[in-house]
């Protein structure tokens, strides 16, 4: 994936990211100064990191700024210590900066090695970020909520999906083969249901919680799954210029303006495909998959989408245009029907037909 917001870590950062992963750096702060990530600060080893978690994290918080927080561990994989990486964002920092550090995340992860880390944290108070709101998180991951009817009915959709193209795979010259008639369709083009990747979701719950304002997400053809491609901060001005030329997408944008003189917003949702530049394959599988994805950014995120649209190319995905797709005028009366006048100019002599007489003469 590439980077999400052109922030990148300086020099001096990606040095001390080498030496910390071999050394003896509990923990470190990293933020974002002149459009560049820094160094903060950093803490070196005192105890278990249990027991460093709190005198180490919690210090390093801002109540008016967020930043991100990487713990060492005391666990090891095949690339050295594993960490776990805190994405600090209080609810009192400006909702600008809230956007630019959760569509930088990403960037910071492969600077620093996502291989080194083994867990990610989110959190907008000391509670969600302490060590027994670590707890309460690992808590959750090993016991997960019971799944909602909608969740429930999506996975059974989706193993439906599966089965299907199982039975319907060939195995061998003469069986397994899936016969297709006038009478018979592909069955996954009723509509596909690809599993949503974890960045995603993640930028499901931020979009959700209006943390950022624009989504773009990719099918992956050969994994058959749901990717994010970035979260950049989008005004409606740069939307024109996120819609890829050549290849398809999914975006969702939360579109603010004023309308009868009172600030709102909008949720939304474009399809994007650009003509047929792009193979059979890709045309059908994001057409199957985005009535499922709807579906689930509805019904599992609780997203109100209020608009969705389908374009083929960012030209004319103006200001003026999404406010008619989101507001659309009443339909003017239509005009009764008269019937139309006759022809101007001479018509001939009036004939005047008289009555018959008695005799049938006329009279």
């Amino acid at each position: 994936m590439s980077h999400q917001t052109g922030i990148h870590a300086t020099a001096e950062l990606r040095e001390f990211l080498v030496n910390a992963r071999r050394g003896d750096v509990r923990a470190m702060k990293i933020v974002i100064r002149s459009e560049q990530l820094v160094l903060g600060a950093y803490r070196h080893l005192s105890q278990s990191w249990d027991r460093d978690y709190d005198p180490c994290v919690l210090p390093l918080l801002d109540s008016l700024e967020p930043c991100y927080i990487l713990l060492r561990l005391d666990t090891h994989n095949q690339q050295g210590y594993e960490w776990l990486f805190i994405s600090w964002s209080p609810d009192q920092s400006p909702v600008r900066m809230k956007m630019v550090y959760a569509a930088t995340r990403a960037t910071l992860k492969k600077e620093f090695g996502g291989s080194h880390i083994k867990d990610e944290l989110f959190g907008t108070t000391q509670e969600d970020v302490c060590f027994q709101g670590y707890l309460r998180h690992l808590s959750s991951c090993s016991n997960p909520a019971p799944l909602t009817v909608a969740e429930q009915e999506l996975s059974q959709i989706k193993a439906t999906e599966d089965e299907r193209r199982r039975v319907a795979a060939p195995s061998g010259r003469g069986k397994g083969k899936t016969e297709i008639s006038v009478e018979s369709k592909p069955p996954t083009l009723q509509g596909l249901a690809f599993p949503v990747q974890e960045e995603a979701k993640q930028a499901l719950q931020h979009f959700k919680q209006r943390r950022i304002n624009y989504i773009q997400l990719k099918l992956d053809t050969e994994r058959e799954t749901i990717e994010l491609v970035h979260t950049s901060p989008t005004e409606t001005r740069e939307l024109p210029a996120r819609i890829p030329a050549d290849t398809p997408r999914y975006h969702l944008f939360l579109y603010k303006h004023s309308h009868q003189g009172q600030s709102t917003e909008a949720v939304v949702f474009i399809y994007s495909m650009p003509g047929y530049s792009c193979s059979i394959k890709e045309r059908m599988l994001y057409s199957s998959c985005k009535n499922r994805l709807l579906e689930e950014v509805e019904k599992i995120y609780r997203i109100e989408v209020t608009k969705k649209m389908e374009i083929d190319s960012g030209e004319g995905l103006t200001e003026e245009y999404l406010y008619e797709e989101v507001h659309p005028k009443p339909q003017a009366l239509k005009q009764v029907f008269t019937k139309p006048k006759g022809p101007v100019g001479k018509r001939g002599n009036r004939r005047v037909i008289r009555g018959a007489g008695e005799n049938g003469e006329e009279s």
